[in-house]
């Protein structure tokens, strides 16, 4: 069980990870520690690994909800693994068998979907904010309402943009973080993406895959930059939803 716990975890760097155990979700190592500490739950041992005594805390599935929103209030990204067969299913397969598991969700400040962990009368927008040559813009979504918009912008006027759409979380280039991060409030979730997902041909052809159209002019006229940034906030949401597009 705990070879397919690392499996899992090394595919998932930078997140917490909620591992299903029947009625639980475990974590184990380091993210125990973070998240006993986070949460105020009991942080305890299970087995050794490597000689080591390995930490461990859990919390029940029935109010998983409470527990993940403080994650993630205090700034955890938290990958959800669940048990995708019946144990039964397992043992058929052989007495030391291990129930398959998979992430099934990435969650972020800016991925939120659950009316539990939603602020009434307020979005919950995830943006993204691409420069290519002498363009620049921002896209925002809201997955909980379907809402998806991209406007021109620039690095100077990035912050009063922000300022007005308030997102809960923003994509960046990973070579730009630290050129654009000064001009960032503090307390706003920052996510840097590979060049690769704000490349604006691959950019296009993932806009039009998700919306199955051979090209975006029924959508209006859209610069490289404007196709860029909408297209890193769909390849974010592909890695976090695993798949079930909400767009």
């Amino acid at each position: 069980m705990m070879a397919q716990y690392l499996e899992i975890k090394a595919q998932n760097p930078g997140a917490l990870l909620f591992y299903r155990m029947g009625d639980f979700y475990e974590m184990f190592f380091d993210d125990a520690v973070a998240a006993a500490a986070a949460l105020d739950i009991a942080l305890t041992k299970r087995g050794q690994h490597l000689g080591d005594p390995i930490a461990m805390c859990g919390v029940p599935v029935h109010s998983a909800e409470g527990y993940l929103l403080t994650l993630i209030r205090k700034g955890f990204r938290v990958a959800i693994a669940e048990q995708l067969e019946d144990p039964a299913e397992a043992k058929k397969r052989g007495s030391r068998s291990v129930v398959r598991r998979d992430v099934v969700r990435l969650v972020t400040p800016g991925t939120l979907t659950e009316d539990g962990l939603l602020e009434a009368r307020r979005h919950n927008f995830l943006a993204a904010f691409a420069e290519v040559r002498d363009q620049a813009a921002l896209a925002w979504a809201d997955i909980s309402t379907g809402e998806f918009r991209v406007m021109p912008s620039s690095l100077t006027r990035l912050s009063p943009d922000l300022a007005r759409i308030a997102p809960r979380e923003l994509l960046l280039s990973e070579i730009r973080e630290r050129d654009i991060a000064p001009v960032l409030d503090a307390g706003l979730a920052v996510t840097p993406l590979s060049r690769g997902s704000f490349d604006s041909t691959n950019a296009e052809k993932r806009l039009c895959d998700l919306y199955r159209v051979a090209s975006l002019d029924a959508f209006g006229s859209f610069d490289r930059a404007e196709v860029a940034a909408m297209g890193a906030l769909v390849d974010y949401l592909h890695l976090t939803q695993r798949g079930r597009m909400p767009l």
